[in-house]
């Protein structure tokens, strides 16, 4: 077997009956509006911190360094303020803590209890920031927002993954990050549009609006069935059965809905999942579930998502230009995701990530230096019109190879791939991993432009080479592989086989 190269599931994999309905696509649809949360904030905390009027009601510091010609101050450090990064990163170390909560919410009570309470916590937090007369009441809402993207994050992708049958999963798996996308498209002409507003309160218009997600979100959970795992976990197997059947479209359902039961009393074996989760015939999991977040995060995209604006406005662009530029952006992220939904489960994960990265780094390559030769170290520079569109287009092109490889990949691949006893701690690592690297980047992401200059696009590309690295050797493709067999492909790797237990395999031949 060549290392690195595709892997051939052993043994038969079992052929489910039922067929995709209608009322299964609705569901994941509605599900995935909780990405809308992740994707509106990400987008609109950006924009916000580059408008004048916001800057000199709670950053007077920032604005008037930016304003003031007569202060030598390197292009690249005109924004490096610790309490304006914190009024971005301060969402995400919430969401962090609250994933781990979210982890127990989500497997005692089910995922749709999670999605109501996130949507819930969202919709205070973004009232709080709407209405915010000082940084202590901005900050308060932006920690309520990350509770409600914490359980989001926690609940929706595990959720969809449990819904969709095995040869669409991960095309409605990835409806969660096409609702960040789309979240991110809004926000960034809503900003746009705030931006012209006269009289100094456009910012509260942005920033009020995350209610309108959270209404969404919270609305349509009430009205969300349960997953039929979630409905076995908690001892309801008849009620599980039904509902299996109605999302299957078939009452033939006995082969798939034993097979989920197997793994429900596998799993409430388990007593401690966090402790199971560190024991061997799991290593697969636990790897796949920090590096993936890890390296997703490292790969610079957040200072595109979070920071467009403020970027662009860094790098000479107006104010208008720097906010039009980032919708721009946007907008290529959406379309570059519907491409991933029509290709992940034909061309499979793999594919996607290893071209992926290598699309991000070029770029990388490319931006850093076509910034370094105009600005140089001193950040005493300027772009003509062509390299200002050239930056543009290759910026562009970088988010779309993220939108269709990294972004929904790393949300699809960490929760398809956990058996249930330890789903919900496997997601929740996953969460909290992302989130806490997010954090890690939005909050030092002005200082490290202001210290390591355009260096700083080579930094985050030799991550990008290391994770594609990772990839090749590592994530066997998992493609059409029901969820509660997955632990055929672990056994068939290279390196992951070793790991897993003959008797961890659904249908292993017990002879053998």
């Amino acid at each position: 077997m060549a290392v690195g190269g595709s892997i051939a599931v052993q043994g038969p994999a079992r052929n489910y009956e039922g067929g995709v309905t209608a009322f299964v696509v609705i569901t994941c649809v509605v599900a995935a509006t909780g990405g809308l949360l992740f994707g509106y904030d990400l987008g609109i905390s950006g924009g916000v911190t580059s408008m004048d009027d916001f800057l000199l009601k709670f950053f007077p510091s920032v604005y008037h360094k930016t304003k003031d010609e007569s202060h030598h101050e390197s292009q690249y450090c005109k924004f490096a303020d610790e309490i304006l990064t914190l009024f971005t990163s301060s969402l995400y170390i919430a969401a962090l803590v609250a994933s781990f909560v979210a982890s127990v919410v989500t497997r005692v009570y089910g995922r749709k209890i999670s999605m109501i309470l996130g949507g819930l916590a969202f919709l205070i937090g973004a009232i709080l920031n709407g209405i915010a007369t000082n940084i202590a009441m901005l900050i308060i809402g932006r920690l309520l927002l990350g509770v409600g993207v914490g359980f989001a994050n926690q609940s929706v992708p595990v959720y969809l993954s449990e819904m969709a049958p095995a040869h669409i999963r991960g095309a409605l798996n990835i409806g969660f990050q096409m609702a960040i996308t789309i979240g991110i498209l809004a926000a960034n002409f809503i900003n746009y549009g705030t931006a012209q507003i006269e009289g100094g309160w456009g910012w509260r218009v942005s920033l009020g609006l995350a209610g309108v997600p959270a209404i969404l979100m919270t609305v349509g959970s009430f009205f969300l069935p349960d997953t039929p795992n979630s409905i076995i976990e908690r001892g309801h197997h008849d009620e599980a059965k039904r509902m299996l059947q109605k999302i299957r479209g078939t009452e033939n359902v006995d082969c798939e809905f034993q097979d989920l039961v197997l793994a429900s009393e596998a799993a409430k074996r388990v007593d401690h999942p966090w402790r199971n989760i560190l024991q061997p015939r799991y290593r697969p999991q636990l790897v796949i579930c920090t590096l993936v977040p890890f390296f997703q995060q490292l790969t610079g995209i957040n200072v595109i998502m979070f920071y467009a604006p403020v970027l662009f406005k860094t790098l000479g662009f107006g104010d208008d230009a720097s906010l039009m530029s980032s919708a721009i952006t946007g907008a290529v992220n959406v379309v570059a995701t519907l491409v991933s939904i029509f290709s992940v489960d034909k061309f499979g994960r793999r594919g996607l990530f290893l071209e992926g990265g290598t699309q991000m780094l070029i770029c990388q390559i490319a931006v850093g230096a076509l910034i370094g030769v105009n600005f140089g170290v001193t950040g005493e520079g300027s772009f003509s019109k062509v390299e200002a569109n050239l930056l543009l287009a290759l910026i562009c092109i970088y988010v779309a190879a993220f939108a269709w490889s990294w972004g929904p990949l790393g949300w699809l691949v960490p929760s398809e791939i956990c058996p249930l006893e330890i789903r919900s701690a496997g997601q929740s690592i996953n969460v909290s991993v992302n989130m806490f690297f997010t954090f890690i980047i939005a909050q030092a992401f002005l200082s490290m432009l202001c210290d390591m200059k355009f260096g700083l696009f080579f930094f985050f590309g030799g991550f990008v080479i290391l994770m594609t690295i990772f990839i090749f050797f590592f994530l066997p493709e998992t493609k059409n592989v029901p969820i509660e067999e997955m632990n055929r492909v672990w056994k068939a790797h290279w390196f992951w086989g070793k790991y897993i237990p003959d008797e961890e395999v659904i249908g292993a031949d017990p002879e053998k």
